[in-house]
Parts: C-alpha cells; structure tokens; sequence
C-alpha cells in the first residue's frame, strides 16, 4: 500500500513539474513575435537598440536617461546585448522627483549603475533565461554589465526579475529581437544595492 501511494504521489508531482514547464513554454513562445509592437512602434530586428528605443512611446524616460548616462554608443555598439527595458509607466512608480535628480550631471555615475543594472552582457532571449531557470531548480542568476546580480524565475507563466533590494519586474514584452541583441520590456524599474 505505501509503495502504491509514493508511486501515484511521484506521479502526481511529475505531471505538475511537465505542466509547469508546458506553461513556461507556451509564455515563452508568446513572447516571439518576429517584429511586435512596442509603444505604438514596429521593434525592427534590422535596428540596433537605440534606434527601436527611440520610437517607442513607451520608454522616452528610458531613452532620456540613456542619453543623459552617455551609453547612447555603448548600445548602438555590435554587442550582443540583452536589456530589461522599463517603461515610462515604470519609472513613475518611483518616488516623485526621483528621474529628475538622476539626469542631472553630477548624478551620472549612479544613473549609470543604474541603467547597466538593467543590461547584460551577451543575446539572452527567453528561451535561454528559461534554460538557466530549470537548471537552476526555479531561479537564475545573472551578472549585469554593473557587475551586480538579478535574479530571474518563474511566476505562472510570467518571467519575474528580483533585483538585490528584493523588488521584482515582470517582463511584458520579451524576445523584442534587435541587431545588436534583444530587449525584454519590464514593468518596473530594477534597483541595485
């Protein structure tokens, strides 16, 4: 009788581990569309990541800080780069005056760590974050181009980012596919220590 019931309970567990991946799969492949719509605009893969980021109605903050940290070169560069874009949305959910004080001048080293906080080193699309997360038994570190650590898993079928403060983004758009790398846009602005 227990070797029944550790049968039917390992079971039970195999087909909600297949129906987990199943459903990461499925939002995965949701995510890849070949050229999607980003704030109101075609992300061509064709472009470099500023030339689609500065088309999108969505992430002018984005676009303003980029320009205001000097990394506009940087990401028009070969790369590959992976970056987790937030929206306007996303940086109005920081505190009022926040963006602002960031773009002044003297705070361009920390409006730099930052936004390389946010960026990775090499084409990372959601299938290889999915890969890393299963090898990693739910959740995937990755070293940004600040040389701090996010932290990526699975919620549902939505790909969750956790940066070192323990605040999360979800991604919104992901596998917006660029010629020098890919963008995932997240909903939230991530904050290293």
């Amino acid at each position: 009788m227990k070797k029944v019931c550790l049968l039917l309970l390992f079971a039970v567990a195999s087909i909600a581990i297949a129906n987990g991946s199943a459903s990461a799969q499925m939002q995965i492949n949701k995510m890849d569309d070949p050229n999607p719509m980003v704030g109101g605009a075609a992300m061509l893969r064709s472009r470099d990541i500023i030339d689609n980021a500065v088309n999108s109605a969505d992430h002018t903050t984005l676009v303003a800080a980029v320009k205001a940290a000097g990394l506009v070169e940087t990401l028009k560069s070969k790369g590959p780069f992976t970056v987790f874009a937030p929206t306007n949305e996303a940086f109005d959910k920081l505190p009022v005056g926040t963006v602002e004080t960031l773009i002044k001048p003297e705070n361009k080293e920390m409006l730099t760590k930052i936004l390389t906080y946010h960026v990775l080193a090499g084409k990372f699309d959601s299938q290889a974050i999915a890969k890393r997360i299963r090898k990693g038994h739910g959740t995937a570190k990755f070293t940004t181009v600040s040389g701090d650590t996010l932290t990526a898993s699975m919620s549902g079928n939505d790909l969750i980012l956790r940066d070192e403060k323990g605040g999360t983004a979800r991604v919104t758009t992901g596998n917006v596919y660029q010629s020098n790398g890919v963008i995932h846009v997240v909903d939230s602005v991530l904050l290293p220590n």
